[in-house]
């Protein structure tokens, strides 16, 4: 299961790894929290079209649709109100009954239906810092660490299904200072004009997460590329996702990157498949998940850093 903020962040975030266990026989659901009602529409060549302006949200729906039929994916939406970035000083209050305000055992409720019908062994979303510091990212890492904690407590949430205990939870590396240099690198050595100027400014001196896992997934990137097309009120198909062709990121960078933030079972130090340690055969992994509640073997979560949004 792979939960996420909003409508495209499946496709800029994982998409080559979920492909790759879709093809593999994996069952895959992506979750997106909110419909994506607010985004802006950063595409150039769309800004000013007259149907994507008179209903953005079903736009955003059919976009969706495309890039789950791309992925290979099963999708649902956990059905609340993009929340928009506020900007300016002083940034303005987010509006009432988005998602980052709803009370928290709301929201986790929901998640948590969908994961005990689901049923995953793994779950991905994002750091404490929602990746990037948006008020729906941040809350939707709070949500998914909260209902994986709940989703195998028979106490909690009694009424949303039986019990179901995942396995591992992840926090998806994506744009890792490192990947973006080399990428940076490689544009210049070419004798180009790199997009990534500005983005190598704002990661100088930056400290580097602690990853722990490498998922081999290039003969999916065209797959991430089709779905990242699909959306196309919120990816320009002339920007910084596809400067570097797949052929060369294959060579330079072939795996999508992840951070174990809480396992119960034993892994290895370092990883190459999210599914490391869970065992092989269907009826074991959902015994252990089906045991009752445990302390976890690993737990690396920490608290969050960034500001809260009113």
């Amino acid at each position: 299961m792979a939960v996420h903020a909003h409508p495209d962040d499946e496709s800029s975030k994982g998409a080559a790894t979920t492909a790759r266990y879709v093809h593999e026989g994996a069952e895959v659901l992506v979750v997106t929290c909110t419909g994506g009602e607010r985004g802006d529409v950063l595409n150039p060549k769309l800004k000013d079209d007259p149907h994507i302006l008179r209903d953005i949200v079903q736009v955003r729906r059919e976009e969706m649709a495309s890039a789950a039929a791309h992925l290979g994916v099963q999708h649902t939406w956990l059905g609340f109100v993009d929340s928009g970035l506020p900007e300016g000083d002083p940034l303005p209050d987010l509006p009432a009954g988005c998602f980052y305000l709803e009370p928290l055992e709301v929201s986790t409720e929901a998640l948590v239906r969908e994961i005990r019908r689901f049923r995953p062994h793994v779950i991905t979303t994002y750091d404490e810092n929602g990746g990037y510091p948006h008020p729906d990212h941040v809350m939707t890492h709070r949500v998914s660490e909260a209902a994986f904690a709940a989703a195998g407590d028979p106490e909690a949430f009694p009424h949303a299904g039986e019990p179901w205990q995942p396995l591992k939870l992840y926090y998806i590396g994506g744009f890792s200072s490192e990947r973006i240099r080399t990428f940076h690198e490689a544009i210049l050595a070419q004798g180009k004009e790199s997009p990534f100027d500005e983005w190598m400014k704002r990661i100088e001196g930056r400290p580097e997460r602690e990853l722990t896992t490498w998922v081999p997934c290039a003969d999916f990137f065209d797959a991430r590329d089709h779905a990242l097309r699909s959306h196309a009120t919120q990816i320009d198909p002339d920007g910084f996702f596809f400067a570097v062709p797949n052929d060369v990121q294959a060579d330079l960078w072939p795996t999508e990157e992840y951070e174990l933030a809480v396992s119960h079972v034993e892994t290895t130090e370092r990883e190459d498949d999210l599914f490391a340690g869970i065992p092989a055969t269907l009826a074991e992994a959902d015994a252990l998940s089906l045991r009752p509640r445990r302390e976890p073997v690993l737990d690396r979560r920490t608290a969050s850093t960034v500001r809260e949004w009113k």
